[in-house]
């Protein structure tokens, strides 16, 4: 498999800063207007004030000295020009301030440039600038480390602010002059948002990246820069901006959406390949490879670490392609399903715009406080009150408007029974989730090869456990055999005494074996007893389980297709009215948020009154429009509800209600019995296999065991074999010593040391034949030692048997190995056993908390079907 690329060379953009086409004295114009409008001495008093806006628009033409200077110059001229436009009317009008232009060039194109008497260019070219600077701050953070990373991204999202307050609270107002630039319209706007998010998540990337997360993790977060470059280049893509925009900056846009979608693919598919799903695998390396492709032909004027980027990337897709093609055409053999069906990637968004409104508030600033007098602000306040209470009223009209349709047509069952009538069935979107849900994990027809898996893991226990007994079996014979053969020289435990605790977990489990057998047996029959009633959940589509509205056999005057077709108008004719009320409120919207009567109040010297009269009046007629849609849906209801009276006469609609509720109450018992088996079988097979690792530990242990007793059986044989044989060469010399056995006292009787009779056919040197097993890690009992240095061995002993012992080889294993599937072919999702190492200790024996089913327990996988 090809190693995940480290990152990607990632190119991006800054945005430059729009130029101003002249220079503007403020101080000059301001003092005037507030001399000829209010005082000299106001003009004095405010003297700092006009002063300290000079200055800043002054600053704000010369050449940028420090990024982090310039950002707070921009955030706070623009606070100032704010607190400027309530309080001085700029507007080429004779009582306003009329000698003051602010001249503007287009940020992309130079040759192009807005002229106006108008604040809101000063104040759009302001919030522009304030974008572009953050990007600028943005592209020049170390990304190499996390720290430069993270202001990188942070930055970007400050970038993707700034644009969105500029679409938000100006571009707008700039609009309605119709002589703005393209740069600061609101779709340039949008799409500048857009493209500071895709670098701001792709930031984000380059940490998921560097810090090594799980290539689905990566695959969410690079699909989700791919969405943000593909909404701003389908921004790019249409008027005003396709044709205002260098052809490199769509290229540029076009190609990191194709790179970020075809990464996401490539990380997806390592995914996939760890899950062994070859054959999405294989379809989503296709998707990304075509998506490189096509994008590579139209990039013009690319960055070449751009393009070396998605080169690479690309021979990553296409080795990753080779190797799992190789894999399904061997191994796998599955069927590769079209690009077009898949699901849509997953998507992780880790950014969004940074707010700026706390930022740009110039409420609490105190420049030209004294200026304004407290009844303009005070009216402009109740004006504000004034529009949001139409706003609000008319709003809930229209919402209501909405709900009453929604209770209506529910009530006469529109439109399911005209799209009933038409083959279009539905079902409730709640219960077609939940056949959706069953229908994914296999449905019905799938319960059988999970009963079979319930079968196979029952019989691998069994064995296993047969298995388990005949090891501790054949060493008690074995013993059994030894202590008959050598009598009272046969001096270990008998195995009953040490095996019985091992014996009795054996028998619990057999236990748990015929009572979980049960419970399978009890499954199987209920999977045969509802059957008939599930397997409506295999129809596909589920739909085509529902019952027809048919036409009637007989009609008297066969005008039924004219009634469906009146009906179907009228449905038609409220829908266009709903569409109406969506659009209306929109207008609302729009309206209250160009709402702006702040110079005129400022200008105004009549009464308040008045002129709240006059711009209340504007908002008449949507509020005129949005009562006469309200009367017309009221109208067109009732005819409705005439028409389906009509309608259901004829088609008999109370039998097909009755018909579809019974189809849904089957389809709902489906899903339930359904669900009840599967839980059922679920909580079996967890019990098999914890059952197996259970049966297994034990089996471990006694493997142990019967390795320690082997051990122990062969030094006794040595023993009792150099005891005979030293009794054997003291009855055979005259006058020789008469020395006790190891192990017996002084006094004992020669007679105890006599050797038991035994077929002469069945030599001394078959006990030495015991299986050899590794060192057991049970604690060995005590016994006496054999070796002495000054003890000859007897003559007819091998000469080995007094020698060290020496460890024996492991034997072969004696059954299924420990953490072996349960049967070849097994995948179960609950089987998670880990490899016992050679020679480490095996784990605490397995404690179940009671026999399986617990008798009494009759939920879950224990309850009666």
């Amino acid at each position: 498999m090809a190693a995940p690329t480290s990152g990607v060379v990632n190119v991006m953009l800054a945005i430059h800063e729009k130029k101003t086409g002249s220079t503007v004295d403020l101080y000059r114009a301001l003092r005037q207007y507030i001399v000829y409008h209010y005082s000299e001495r106001e003009a004095q008093n405010l003297e700092d004030d006009l002063q300290a806006v000079r200055h800043m628009r002054a600053s704000f033409e010369k050449p940028v000295d420090s990024l982090d200077a310039r950002r707070d110059l921009l955030q706070k001229y623009y606070r100032a020009l704010c607190l400027m436009e309530s309080r001085f009317p700029i507007s080429p009008e004779r009582d306003h301030v009329n000698a003051i232009t602010f001249v503007w060039h287009d940020a992309f194109k130079q040759n192009k440039k807005a002229s106006l008497q108008n604040i809101h260019l000063e104040k759009a070219a302001v919030l522009f600038n304030l974008g572009a600077l953050y990007s600028q701050v943005a592209l020049s953070a170390d990304r190499a480390s996390p720290t430069g990373l993270k202001h990188a991204c942070s930055s970007f999202q400050l970038a993707a602010g700034a644009f969105a307050f500029l679409r938000d609270q100006e571009a707008g107002k700039v609009a309605v002059t119709g002589q703005a630039t393209v740069d600061i319209s609101s779709e340039c706007a949008a799409m500048l948002e857009r493209l500071m998010l895709a670098q701001a998540q792709e930031c984000f990337f380059e940490k998921v990246i560097a810090d090594g997360k799980p290539p689905g993790l990566c695959s969410k977060v690079a699909r989700q820069v791919g969405l943000f470059y593909e909404e701003a280049h389908a921004a790019l893509s249409i008027p005003p901006l396709n044709q205002h925009f260098d052809r490199t900056w769509i290229s540029h846009v076009q190609l990191k959406s194709a790179q970020f979608f075809s990464e996401a693919s490539y990380r997806y598919g390592l995914e996939l390949h760890n899950k062994d799903e070859i054959a999405e695998e294989i379809a989503r390396l296709k998707s990304g490879i075509s998506t490189l492709s096509d994008a590579k032909k139209t990039a013009k004027g690319i960055a070449a670490p751009l393009l070396e980027a998605v080169s690479r990337l690309e021979a990553n897709l296409t080795r990753n392609l080779e190797r799992a093609q190789k894999e399904n055409d061997r191994v796998y053999l599955m069927r590769v399903p079209a690009a077009n069906s898949l699901p849509p990637l997953p998507t992780a968004s880790l950014v969004k715009s940074t707010p700026l409104n706390e930022i740009l508030d110039a409420s609490k600033e105190k420049m030209f406080s004294t200026l304004v007098p407290d009844g303009s602000a005070k009216a402009l306040s109740r004006y504000t009150e004034m529009v949001d209470e139409i706003i609000r009223t008319q709003a809930e009209k229209l919402q209501q408007g909405s709900e009453i349709t929604k209770v209506r047509l529910k009530e006469m069952d529109l439109p399911d029974s005209i799209l009933a009538l038409e083959g279009n069935f539905t079902l409730p979107m709640g219960l077609k989730e939940d056949v959706e849900a069953v229908q994914i994990v296999g449905g019905p027809a799938g319960l059988e090869a999970e009963l079979q898996q319930l079968r196979d893991l029952r019989r691998v226990n069994q064995e296993l456990l047969v298995q388990t007994e005949e090891l501790l079996q054949k060493e008690a014979r074995e013993d059994a055999q030894f202590r008959s053969q050598f009598g009272t020289r046969w001096t270990r435990p008998q195995s009953s005494t040490l095996t019985k605790n091992l014996q009795d977990r054996l028998n619990r489990f057999a236990g748990n074996l015929k009572q979980a057998a049960d419970s399978d047996a009890r499954i199987e029959r209920a999977v045969k007893e509802h059957s008939a009633l599930m397997s409506i959940l295999d129809r596909r589509p589920i739909e085509s389980a529902l019952p027809s509205l048919a036409r009637p056999i007989m009609s008297l005057d066969s005008n039924e297709d004219a009634i469906v077709g009146a009906l179907k108008q009228s449905l038609r004719q409220l829908e266009t009215l709903g569409a109406q009320r969506a659009g209306l409120e929109d207008m609302l919207k729009e309206m209250k948020r160009k709402d702006d009567i702040l110079p005129k109040l400022m200008s105004t010297t009549g009464s308040h009154e008045d002129l709240f009269k006059k711009e209340i009046a504007k908002y008449d007629g949507i509020c005129e429009e949005i009562a006469q849609n309200i009367d017309a849906q009221e109208q067109l209801l009732l005819q409705i509800h005439a028409q389906n009276d009509h309608f259901a006469a004829i088609f008999n609609l109370e039998d097909y209600r009755v018909s579809r509720a019974k189809s849904y109450k089957q389809i709902s018992a489906a899903i339930a019995k359904f669900r009840e088996i599967k839980d059922n079988i679920n909580d079996g097979l967890k019990f098999y296999v914890t059952l197996q690792d259970a049966i297994t530990t034990v089996k471990q242990q006694c493997s142990d065991l019967v390795m320690t007793r082997n051990i122990q059986c062969r030094e006794m044989i040595e023993d009792v074999q150099r005891q005979i044989a030293g009794l054997s060469f003291a009855d055979g010399k005259a006058g020789s010593y008469n020395y006790p056995g190891v192990g017996l006292s002084r006094g004992a009787s020669s007679e105890a040391l006599a050797p038991p009779p035994h077929p002469t056919t069945r030599p001394q040197t078959h006990y030495y034949q015991a299986a050899e097993q590794p060192t057991s890690v049970f604690p060995q009992p005590h016994h006496p030692s054999y070796a002495s240095s000054h003890r000859v061995p007897p003559y007819h002993v091998p000469p080995s048997a007094g020698s060290h012992y020496q460890q024996p080889p492991p034997p072969p294993p004696l059954g299924p190995e420990y953490g072996q599937p349960a049967y070849p072919g097994w995948q179960g999702p609950y089987y998670n056993a880990h490899t016992q190492q050679a020679g480490s200790h095996p784990r605490p024996p397995y404690t179940m908390p009671g026999p399986y089913p617990p008798p009494s327990h009759q939920g879950g996988y224990y309850k009666h079907q």
